[in-house]
């Protein structure tokens, strides 16, 4: 209570104190809240600048949402007044930044926005500095309200770069013209695609090239603190030129001066250099110039003393392999890797796994390699990995024998990583036959060369070793006996492991009842793995979010690991050859608990309910935000659907060929229990025909802070529009609550991706020709036009993404079917950017002109 006394004063040190006081200790849910609120109202009334910047700290220091409530609408008529004093503009754009990233939909935007924007232009550089802070992040959140400031951001950037030193004077820091201002006008400008309007993105070149070519003078001082302030601008500028990604000789410039920095005796700038330059090294523009500084790369890998640098060395190196020095940086990561870092090994194997699968010429080098991988760090390769070398051996004939001669050589080492045990017995149990023609490779020296390794292994990799041995007992009918012996030996049939029992007992059995050509059909060769998507490249992306988490890069880095639901298992064949696989769940879900079995209904009925039995007494109108939150799904299966103050609603989906199986989660935020909780699904009747739903009622009580779970299994009968509708009704402390959301089943949740070469492409396309069957949308891009985004965008929409069939390689093709249980709807689609405009053309041509008009609406809100 002094304190907020102290507030009432007209004495500086006096007021000082009571706002230092409160800033520090009082509690944002304290009762004198409002006392304090009134007496920070008087001060910012009072238009003695003093008093206002003591009331402006005391807000920011305090930041609740209180705070917000009561003052997030008066800062910013300070802060565009006229006749506000320069320190109180600042402490004012501060104090707004700090209550937008506690409370930002407190924040009123509007009125107000174009005239900050115009803080850019200040006289005063500390409000300028103050000002781009507030504005990087408000467009951060909403791009297209503050569009103009990029042309103010430019223009006050270009005055800085090219004032001398002593224009400044009271922001030169150590001979560099307001370096922290020049670092956040470059920030800002990164939160944008480059200018469309030419004269300003020719002045923003113009900047680019001077900072570059400063870069290159003579320092003007020998202390730290001058070069650290100039390094930071060109980071920054150089980070620019890497997000434009536009201006090939910036690019190429930028790549030469990290390069500079790739040996210079500062760690921080050999780290940041790497760093920067992993991302160069990903456009087309900068690429081969990147490759150049090969040699220093990889002499930082060998002498760095810091891990860290030797990761960036390692990412790098990732980077800038193509297929003309795979070779020779494959070899440098696994010498490497005989020293390399525990905490980095993993990485390093997943990333010589995928370069050598990527650019393999010669499968026999690719096999070599993955064999010295296991060798050199087998306890840090993953099973994706070996998973990986036996779905290459096997779908290529040309690498088989040379395989078996391989692992046969390695499994000669006396100590052998268990990995390799894995991979030798699988390879040999399949292609065995090819190298037994040899005396020093016969069928006998085989059998026990592996099964000298047996008892030193786990359990997984005995039980793949047993079905090696019955493989054996089909390819060489010599062996049979010895092998049978092995089986009925009481370590096997009385094994504690009931899987490697079972095994021993039913192998044993199949090799003494079945004819030659049972088994021979039974024990045959395994058939090839359909190609997708590498599982060690899913793993790799698993592993490494990107380093910077803007709300794009938090996008890509969701999809990456979201597209349906991740990496596919491998396929499990159901051959009696142990696949390198577990065996996979039909749609991944094994792992999610049952759902709750509310009360049986009172019908006679089985216990699945039909959806639209009881249709809800009022439903309540879509929920604000609905249809937003429903286009965010069509591009991803799991997410949070809804949330308000007291319901969360989470989903995560998984759709095969016609039919889905959908998870709800309903997440009750408050303390307080839920009663009556009732959530129905609403189909109108032409979508009811054309989409069957069934699920399970839920417990009609959610207690404070539990979860419950809803399984909705889906079944597409034919193409559809509409979308159900989810309408949730529950009394929470005595009042009614009634919640409608739009349910995410979209007709392209049933696409099943179809590869194809480009002529067939282009053939089928041609065949569907018909007026009807094609439709076409022009439109303005309403997200910036990142290829990366968008290839994880089409993918997620559930077609397959062609590469190198349009002869424009900017545009994008996909293809994929439909399926329903009626019938099968083939779909082709081509979505062409247009950078300049900014605007998109996207064109589908299916096999039904209702699905065409569907895909096309859905696809188009993506972009």
């Amino acid at each position: 209570m002094e304190a907020v006394n102290l507030l009432s004063s007209n004495r500086y040190t006096e007021k000082q104190i009571g706002y230092l006081f409160i800033s520090v200790l009082v509690n944002s849910n304290s009762e004198l809240i409002r006392l304090i609120n009134n007496a920070i109202k008087n001060d910012l009334a009072s238009r003695n600048p003093t008093f206002m910047g003591l009331a402006l700290h005391c807000i920011a220091n305090v930041g609740s949402r209180e705070m917000a409530e009561a003052f997030a609408g008066e800062i910013p008529k300070i802060l565009v007044a006229g006749d506000t004093m320069d320190s109180v503009k600042q402490s004012a754009a501060l104090c707004l930044l700090r209550l937008y990233r506690t409370s930002p939909d407190l924040v009123p935007m509007g009125d107000w926005t174009s005239r900050v924007v115009h803080l850019l232009n200040d006289q005063h550089l500390g409000v300028v500095t103050a000002a781009t802070s507030l504005i990087t992040t408000l467009a951060q959140k909403n791009p297209e309200e503050f569009k103009t400031s990029v042309s103010l951001a430019v223009s006050r950037l270009s005055r800085i770069v090219t004032s001398a030193s002593t224009d400044l004077q009271d922001y030169t820091y150590y001979f560099v013209p307001a370096p922290w201002l020049s670092v956040k006008l470059l920030r800002l400008l990164q939160c944008y695609p480059p200018p469309e309007d030419p004269a300003v993105r020719g002045r923003l070149t113009e900047c680019l090239e001077t900072i570059l070519n400063k870069a290159q003078e003579p320092p003007k001082s020998k202390k730290v603190q001058h070069s650290n302030a100039k390094n930071a601008v060109l980071f920054e500028a150089i980070s620019l030129i890497i997000h434009h990604d536009s201006e090939p000789n910036l690019l190429v410039r930028a790549c030469n001066q990290l390069g500079q920095f790739l040996q210079h005796r500062e760690t921080n700038l050999r780290y940041l250099a790497l760093e920067s330059m992993c991302t160069l090294a990903s456009s087309e523009f900068s690429h081969e110039a990147v490759k150049t500084h090969i040699e220093t790369v990889i002499n930082a890998l060998k002498t760095e003393r810091d891990v860290s640098v030797r990761q960036r060395a390692v990412d790098l190196l990732y980077a800038m392999c193509d297929r003309s020095n795979a070779q020779q940086i494959v070899a440098e990561m696994l010498s490497y890797l005989e020293t390399a870092d525990y905490s980095i090994r993993e990485e390093i194997v997943l990333k010589v796994a995928i370069l050598a699968e990527k650019y393999a010429v010669d499968y026999t080098w690719y096999v070599d390699t993955i064999l010295n991988l296991i060798r050199i760090a087998g306890d840090y390769v993953s099973e994706e990995v070996w998973y990986r070398v036996i779905q290459i051996v096997i779908n290529r004939d040309d690498v088989q024998g040379y395989a078996a001669k391989t692992v046969f050589e390695a499994l000669q080492a006396p100590a052998c990583h268990e990995n390799l045990v894995k991979v030798g017995g699988y390879i040999l149990g399949e292609f065995g036959n090819l190298i037994a023609g040899d005396p020093r490779s016969s069928p006998l020296i085989q059998f026990n060369l592996l099964h000298s390794k047996f008892h030193l292994c786990s359990v997984p990799t005995r039980a793949l070793l047993l079905s090696t041995y019955i493989k054996f007992v089909n390819l060489f009918p010599e062996v049979k006996a010895t092998i049978q012996d092995v089986l009925r030996s009481d370590s096997q049939l009385k094994n504690a492991d009931v899987e490697l029992q079972q095994r021993a007992v039913e192998y044993l059995r199949l090799s003494t009842v079945a004819s030659t050509d049972i088994l021979a059909t039974v024990l045959e060769e395994m058939p090839p793995f359909p190609e997708r998507e590498s599982s060690i490249l899913a793993k790799l992306k698993k592993k490494k979010g990107p380093s910077t988490v803007t709300d794009l890069e938090e996008s890509k880095r969701e999809r990456s690991i979201d597209v349906n639901g991740g990496p596919e298992p491998v396929p499990a064949s159901t051959s009696a050859a142990s696949t390198p696989s577990p065996s996979a769940d039909l749609l991944g879900l094994g792992a999610v608990p049952p759902a709750p079995t509310g009360p049986p209904p009172s019908s006679g009925g089985g216990l699945l309910v039909d959806v639209f039995s009881d249709s809800a007494s009022a439903v309540a109108p879509l929920a604000p935000g609905s249809e937003d939150n429903f286009a965010r799904f069509v591009c991803k299966n799991n997410g949070v659907l809804f949330e308000n103050q007291l319901l969360q609603i989470g989903l995560k989906s998984e759709f095969r060929q016609n039919l889905g199986r959908m998870f709800i989660f309903y997440g009750n935020k408050t303390s307080t229990q839920f009663l009556n909780f009732t959530p129905t699904l609403i189909c109108a009747d032409d979508l009811q025909a054309n989409l069957n739903l069934q699920t399970k009622p839920v417990d009609p009580t959610v207690d404070g802070g539990a979860q419950v779970q809803q399984v909705v299994n889906i079944e597409c009968v034919s193409d559809f529009t509409e979308a159900p509708v989810l309408n949730i009704q529950f009394r929470y402390g005595g009042t009614f609550q009634n919640v409608s959301v739009k349910l995410p089943i979209t007709l392209n949740k049933f696409f099943q991706p179809t590869e194809m070469a480009s002529q067939d492409f282009f053939q089928r396309w041609k065949q569907l020709s018909n007026p009807q069957q094609e439709v076409q949308n022009i439109f303005k891009a309403k997200h910036p036009m990142d290829t990366e985004i968008t290839k994880a965008k089409i993918i997620g929409f559930g077609s397959a993404l062609l590469e190198e069939v349009d002869p424009n390689p900017a545009n994008f093709v996909g293809a994929g079917i439909i399926h329903t249980k009626t019938t099968q709807i083939g779909c082709l689609l081509r979505l062409e950017p247009n950078l300049q405009a900014q605007m998109y053309r996207l064109t589908l041509r299916t096999s039904k002109d209702t699905v065409s008009q569907r895909l096309c609406e859905l696809l188009s809100e993506q972009f």
